[in-house]
């Protein structure tokens, strides 16, 4: 049984730890926990995952956060999954920092990247995963924040909740969506940072 996870991004140096790369940084986490090799091919870093009798396709597009729909869909046909079993990893603002939302169909709140998706598919019925970014930005300057790296603070939690990701795709391939959905959602950080004072959206 096959399944595809998709970890949005932007390729380039300039993007490799920021908060909107939090898809390609979790996958990168993943694989170097389970010694897997990403191979460049078509749209997109490709690689393999074995788990309980099921096969893991991790995915991060080479195809720039707002054509990320053209390497989901080609990506599905060739490997040859059903977009049941499809998983996309994504940034979010409107959750803390840490927090995990999983669900299984929905609209894009805002995320280019889950808009061209949906606008290649042709639906949004898919499982989704949002991983709370915060919205600690001053006003007008959300592009700015999203483009920017984790603070230290943050950086330093990151590992365990990449970790608690991992456990979740590994679930969400063996126990289903629904499941995974009940045990995970809202999951957050053992320790959660304060909210900024100045915070504005």
């Amino acid at each position: 049984m096959k399944y595809l996870i998709v970890g949005l991004g932007n390729i380039g140096s300039e993007y490799t730890n920021t908060r909107h790369n939090i898809g390609f940084k979790i996958l990168d986490a993943f694989a170097e926990a389970s010694n897997i090799i990403f191979e460049h091919k078509r749209h997109g870093f490709v690689g393999e995952y074995k788990y309980k009798s099921r096969s893991f396709i991790l995915l991060k597009p080479t195809t720039y956060m707002n054509l990320s729909g053209k390497a989901v869909n080609y990506w599905l046909q060739k490997a040859k999954i059903d977009v049941n079993h499809m998983l996309v990893l994504v940034d979010d603002l409107a959750l803390p920092f840490g927090h995990l939302r999983m669900r299984t169909n929905g609209g894009d709140g805002g995320h280019n990247g889950l808009k061209h998706i949906n606008q290649v598919l042709g639906h949004q019925n898919y499982s989704r995963l949002r991983f709370g970014i915060s919205s600690s930005y001053q006003a007008g300057n959300q592009v700015n924040y999203v483009l920017s790296p984790f603070s230290a603070e943050e950086e330093k939690l990151l590992p365990e909740r990449m970790d608690t990701v991992k456990k979740l795709i590994e679930s969400f391939g063996t126990i289903g969506a629904e499941r995974t959905m009940n045990i995970y959602n809202n999951s957050k950080p053992p320790d959660t940072l304060p909210a900024s004072s100045s915070s504005k959206k």
